[in-house]
């Protein structure tokens, strides 16, 4: 049994330990936010944070992270999530939607981190997140108003 704390609560999965993440979270947990996109790590649409750090979940094996500390997109509800999800809503950015999950992450994440990014902190933080629908501009847009947001 691999044990980890998801979404603040512990958990144990009963998954091979070559299993990664995304699959322990979707198939195990029926966490169904975090979605499969490439599989290699290239599209950031599994991106979950492990022990607070972004990472892409289909490449990370449940074996190699027993007792850690998982938060998915149903899980991300600090500050930083919410005034994130306030200013897509806002600006509108999801058009299809299926990257949103990990966008939403890494962005939430990046504001912890960097209450007030510039342009590049952001390039830099959403770098690999892939949006189908080339709402890129948008996005960044939607990050500087969620640190308004926050800032009140």
């Amino acid at each position: 049994m691999i044990k980890l704390t998801v979404n603040g609560t512990p958990r144990e999965i009963a998954a091979d330990a070559g299993t990664p993440l995304l699959w322990a979270l979707r198939d195990e947990l029926g966490l169904t936010g975090t979605k499969f996109g490439c599989g290699v790590a290239s599209c950031g649409a599994c991106t979950v944070l492990l022990d607070g750090a972004p990472v892409r979940s289909c490449q990370i094996f449940v074996g190699d992270i027993d007792g850690t500390e998982v938060t998915t997109i149903e899980g991300a509800q600090d500050s930083a999530a919410q005034a994130i999800r306030a200013a897509w809503g806002e600006l509108e950015v999801p058009q299809c939607g299926y990257c949103q999950s990990g966008q939403i992450i890494s962005a939430a994440s990046l504001l912890r981190d960097t209450p007030k990014p510039t342009d590049d902190d952001i390039d830099a933080a959403m770098e690999g997140n892939l949006c189908r629908c080339a709402t890129y501009a948008r996005i960044r847009k939607a990050i500087h108003r969620a640190s308004e947001i926050m800032e009140g």
